[in-house]
């Protein structure tokens, strides 16, 4: 349960704080929908408040200052071991997605500071080698995987050695809701959307940063070429990563202020948008995330992960001592309350590509004897 009063405890102290200035602010220039984080719901456990930053901007530093996030650097976005430099990470799809969703969140006057939070810990729970890694462990872990549901977890229990960090109900709403897989980009169905605007951002700002870079990616790959990419969606977007970006950012913010009406604002994709981002999605699914040379490698990452979870399922002291190597501290977790396989699937899902390669070489190839 959380502590109903805890966003009251975080506003006991002295007046005329720069937090109390801050959040006056949002009282007097957000926009009657946008979530204030004076009203907060609350963390599950209280804390002392801070005198400069509200609970949404101590939510974004404890996300962006955990090891969880610093380990998205060297994990897969699209493309495994690119040979270059300029392909993305799932750290920079992290920070486009920000930029995306707090460029969304300004222009209609919601909340930056919680729309920025969500994205930054959107993707804490995703596996190396990308969805090949997700798609694994879904297949192999008892109750199975999703990277939405891990990121959650990430922040509830696997940060700060067990402890989680604590973050405030609307961010972890959030995160836990941002994905969408292959369904709907605003979903219909009740529960299924987060439950602030700020959080339905992000779902969006995700789609909008993907379509774009994965794009831009497959051609710089050679996968694709821009003659191959649909001409209606060429049409609509035009062709660079910029246009991409801007007709989709703008399309979002026109059409869901046009739609506003006396129930307030919603957000909203123009039809012609929203079927143009669709043909886009469905053109990357089939040929560069299905692509035989990308499929080939996904291949390889599923079986290196693979491997590597059935080995430890059998050798409970091995996974204990590289556990510890890994997020360099002791994760005190109840084994009453977390099943083995699960500790295990944290494990390899906290892995970056490299770490998971180099204990793949290190418990399989053969070493010199000399």
């Amino acid at each position: 349960m959380y502590a109903g009063n805890s966003s009251k405890i975080e506003n006991k102290i002295e007046a005329c704080t720069i937090r109390e200035e801050i959040q006056e602010r949002e009282r007097t220039s957000l926009r009657p929908e946008a979530c204030l984080s004076s009203e907060t719901r609350g963390r599950k456990h209280p804390i002392v408040p801070c005198s400069i930053r509200t609970p949404f901007q101590r939510d974004r530093d404890r996300i962006v200052y955990s090891k969880s996030f610093r380990r998205l650097k060297h994990k897969t976005q699209v493309f495994l071991s690119p040979m270059g430099d300029h392909y993305r990470t799932r750290l920079t799809h992290t920070l486009e997605v920000a930029e995306i969703a707090r460029t969304i969140a300004r222009a209609l006057r919601l909340n930056e500071d919680l729309t920025e939070a969500v994205a930054m810990g959107h993707d804490l729970g995703h596996t190396p080698f990308g969805h090949a890694g997700e798609t694994i462990l879904n297949e192999i872990v008892p109750g199975g995987f999703s990277h939405c549901r891990q990121s959650l977890r990430v922040v509830d229990l696997l940060e700060n050695a067990g402890k989680g960090l604590n973050l405030t109900w609307e961010v972890r709403d959030g995160i836990l809701k941002h994905s969408k897989g292959f369904g709907d980009i605003i979903p219909k169905t009740p529960g299924q959307s987060a439950s602030t605007l700020e959080g339905k951002i992000v779902r969006i700002a995700d789609v909008i940063a993907y379509l774009s870079h994965d794009l831009d990616d497959a051609i710089r790959s050679k996968v694709i070429s821009r003659s191959d990419v649909p001409v209606e969606c060429t049409r609509v977007l035009g062709d660079t990563h910029g246009s991409r970006i801007s007709h989709m950012i703008k399309d979002v913010i026109t059409f869901s202020t046009q739609k506003q009406h006396k129930s307030g604002l919603n957000l909203d994709i123009s039809p012609r948008m929203l079927d143009t981002m669709m043909q886009l999605r469905k053109f990357l699914y089939d040929n560069v995330y299905r692509a035989p040379q990308v499929h080939k490698e996904f291949e390889k990452a599923r079986k290196i992960l693979y491997d590597l979870y059935m080995y430890f399922i059998k050798d409970a002291d091995a996974f204990a001592r590289e556990k510890a190597m890994l997020f360099e501290e002791k994760i005190k977790l109840r084994e009453k309350d977390t099943p083995y396989e699960r500790m295990v699937c944290d494990f390899i899902a906290g892995m970056t590509d490299r770490y998971a390669l180099n204990l793949y070489t290190k418990i399989f190839m053969p070493s010199s004897l000399v």
